[in-house]
C-alpha cells in the first residue's frame, strides 16, 4: 500500500512537472509553424497529450484477447470525454476563482469563447453519432470508424486555417532546455516536447497502475474504479497543461487544450472502438455518454452567448459528481 502511494504521488508529480516543459515548448513550436493560439492548443497541445490515452484504446482493441479486454478500450474512449468535458473544465473554473479572488483573473473574451462554442458542436455532433452507434447492431457499422477519422481530418483542416492572430514571440517565456536563447529552434523546440511527452506517457502509465491498486485496496470494484479513476488518471496530462496555462494568464489556451482533446477522444479512440468492437453500450457506457452531452450542451449554450464565468466552468465538474453517485448506486443495487 505504502508503495503504491508513493509511486501515484511520484508519478504524478513527474507528470506535472512535465506538463511545465509541455507546455512551454509546444507554444514554441506553435510559433515556429506559424499558428493561432487557438490551434496551438486544439491541434498541438491536444494531439500531443491526447497520444497515451489513444494507445491504450489501441492495444486494447487491438490486442485484447477477450471481451472484456477489448471492453477497456471502449471504455477509455466514453471515459476520456467524461473527464474532461466536466473534471478539466472545472479545475480550468476553481483556478480562476481563486484568482478572481487575488485580482488577477485573466478575462475568457467573447471572441475566445464564440470560437470555442464552435468546437463543442462539432464535439456534440461527432458524439450523438457516436452515442447513438452504441445503441444499435447492423452489419456495416465497423466500416463507419472511417467517417470518425475522415470528420477529425476535416476538423484539424479548418483549426489549421483559423485566420486568427499568430502566436506573439513576446508572450512566450524562454524555452526551458534554452533559457538564454531569445528565438531558440525548431529542433530544441521540438526536442523538448517529445521529451516531454516520453517523461508524460511513462509517468502516466505508472499513475493509472496505482490508481488500480489504491483502488482494489480501498474495497471500490474493478468496474467503478476502470470508470470513475482511470479515466481521470489517463487525462491528467490535459488537466495538468489547463492548470498551467490559466496560472500563466492564458485561459483562452487551457480551453482550447481541452477543446482539441475532446475532439481527438469523440473521433480517433472512437474510430479504433467501431472498427475493432461490436461497439455496443451497457447502462454505465450509456449513462456516461449523456452526462457527457449533458454538460457540452449546457457550456455550448453559454459559450455561444458569451456568458461563460469562471463559476459556470467550476459547475461542470458536479455533472461528474452526479455519474460517481448513479455508478456507486448502480453498482451497489
Amino acid at each position: 500500500m505504502l508503495t503504491a502511494l508513493f509511486l501515484f504521488l511520484l508519478s504524478a508529480a513527474l507528470i506535472y512537472l512535465a506538463c511545465e516543459y509541455f507546455v512551454n515548448s509546444v507554444e514554441w513550436v506553435g510559433h515556429r509553424f506559424s499558428m493561432s493560439a487557438t490551434a496551438t492548443g486544439t491541434v498541438l497541445a491536444a494531439f500531443g497529450t491526447a497520444l497515451p490515452e489513444s494507445v491504450v484504446t489501441f492495444m486494447a482493441v487491438m490486442f485484447g484477447r477477450t471481451p472484456a479486454q477489448k471492453d477497456i478500450g471502449v471504455g477509455a474512449a466514453m471515459g476520456g470525454p467524461l473527464v474532461l468535458s466536466t473534471v478539466a473544465y472545472a479545475v480550468v473554473g476553481l483556478v480562476l476563482l481563486s484568482m478572481v479572488r487575488k485580482g488577477a483573473a485573466p478575462r475568457i473574451e467573447e471572441k475566445a469563447q464564440r470560437r470555442l462554442a464552435r468546437d463543442q458542436a462539432w464535439f456534440m455532433a461527432v458524439f450523438v453519432v457516436k452515442l447513438g452507434l452504441g445503441l444499435l447492431t447492423f452489419a456495416w457499422k465497423p466500416w463507419l470508424g472511417i467517417l470518425f477519422v475522415a470528420v477529425y481530418a476535416v476538423y484539424v483542416k479548418r483549426e489549421l486555417a483559423c485566420d486568427e492572430e499568430r502566436i506573439d514571440q513576446a508572450d512566450l517565456e524562454p524555452l526551458k532546455l534554452r533559457p538564454r536563447a531569445a528565438n531558440p529552434g525548431l529542433l530544441w523546440a521540438g526536442g523538448q516536447t517529445l521529451l516531454a511527452l516520453v517523461v508524460i506517457t511513462a509517468a502516466s502509465r505508472v499513475f493509472v497502475q496505482q490508481i488500480g491498486e489504491l483502488g482494489a485496496f480501498m474495497g471500490m470494484s474493478p468496474h467503478v474504479a476502470a470508470l470513475l479513476l482511470a479515466p481521470v488518471a489517463t487525462e491528467l496530462p490535459e488537466i495538468l497543461n489547463a492548470l498551467i496555462w490559466v496560472r500563466q494568464g492564458k485561459a483562452h489556451l487551457a480551453l482550447a487544450n481541452i477543446s482539441g482533446a475532446m475532439m481527438i477522444q469523440a473521433t480517433i479512440p472512437s474510430a479504433l472502438g467501431i472498427f475493432m468492437t461490436p461497439w455496443l453500450f451497457d447502462a454505465p457506457l450509456l449513462m456516461s455518454g449523456l452526462v457527457t452531452l449533458a454538460t457540452i450542451v449546457l457550456l455550448w449554450l453559454r459559450l455561444r452567448q458569451g456568458r461563460v464565468t469562471a463559476g459556470v466552468l467550476a459547475w461542470a465538474g458536479g455533472f461528474y459528481l452526479v455519474f460517481a453517485a448513479w455508478l456507486a448506486w448502480y453498482f451497489g443495487s
